[in-house]
């Protein structure tokens, strides 16, 4: 289960992240994971709890907003939502298409308690 390494990593950067802005806590991660990033978001989160225990994080919400899958096509130049399976333009239907989004594990924000 490669969830519970991410998650150990994570809080690694969230506790780096902490102690740079001077934190006592952290309130809550949120996360945004696309759905080609080779992460199940329930592992993730049912990790979480195991790894954040005496950790600066350990009551933080872990929050996952899920990220769409958007492609930029090479012929027509529009950039459209597309399905994993099929990652073709939205626009004129072509295959040559580049992903432009939806393979991210983006650690996208946290809020902090700020020691006084």
């Amino acid at each position: 289960m490669h969830e519970l390494s991410l998650c150990q990593a994570l809080l690694e950067q969230v506790a780096d992240i902490a102690r740079e802005h001077g934190a006592n806590r952290v309130e809550r991660i949120c996360l945004r994971i696309g759905p080609l990033a080779g992460v199940e978001p329930q592992l993730l989160q049912q990790a979480y709890p195991l790894v954040a225990i005496g950790t600066i994080a350990e009551t933080a919400e872990l929050v996952i907003e899920p990220a769409e899958i958007r492609v930029r096509c090479t012929r027509c130049g529009a950039e459209t939502v597309a399905t994993a399976n099929r990652l073709l333009c939205g626009a004129c239907g072509a295959f040559q298409t580049q992903l432009i989004s939806g393979d991210e594990l983006i650690l996208a924000h946290l809020e902090l308690t700020l020691a006084d």
